[in-house]
C-alpha cells in the first residue's frame, strides 16, 4: 500500500510562508492529478490546489495569487508554497493523489497555523 507522507507544516506570524512537501512510499503509476486539501476546525475539506499529469493547475480562489504548486514527477513528490499567509489560512493540509482506476490516496495531514 503506497502511503503518502506531507511535511513543512508549522506556525507563522500572518504574512510570512510556508512550503509543503508531500512523499510517496515507493514509486507510482497512472497519475491523474495532485492536489492539496485544507480543513480548518469546523469546516468542511476543501480544494486549495491540483495539478494534472498534463501539468493543468488549478487554485482555490481563496488563494488564488498567494500559493503555487508544483510537482516532480520522477521523484514522486508535490510540493505547496504558501505565501503571504492569513489567519483564515490556519488548517490542516493533505496531499492527494489520484491513480487510474484506484481511486485516491490521501495523506494524513500537517498542521499549518497562521497567527494575526
Amino acid at each position: 500500500q503506497v502511503q503518502l507522507v506531507e511535511s513543512g507544516g508549522g506556525s507563522v506570524q500572518a504574512g510570512g510562508s510556508l512550503r509543503l512537501s508531500c512523499t510517496a512510499s515507493r514509486d507510482i503509476f497512472g497519475v491523474i492529478s495532485r492536489a492539496w486539501y485544507r480543513q480548518a476546525p469546523g469546516k468542511q475539506r476543501e480544494l486549495v490546489a491540483v495539478i494534472t499529469a498534463g501539468e493543468g493547475i488549478n487554485y482555490a480562489e481563496s488563494v488564488e495569487g498567494r500559493f503555487a504548486i508544483s510537482g516532480d514527477n520522477d521523484r514522486n513528490l508535490v510540493y505547496l508554497q504558501m505565501n503571504s499567509l492569513r489567519p483564515e489560512d490556519t488548517a490542516v493540509y493533505y496531499c492527494t493523489v489520484t491513480l487510474i482506476a484506484r481511486g485516491t490516496l490521501w495523506g494524513q495531514g500537517t498542521q499549518v497555523t497562521v497567527s494575526s
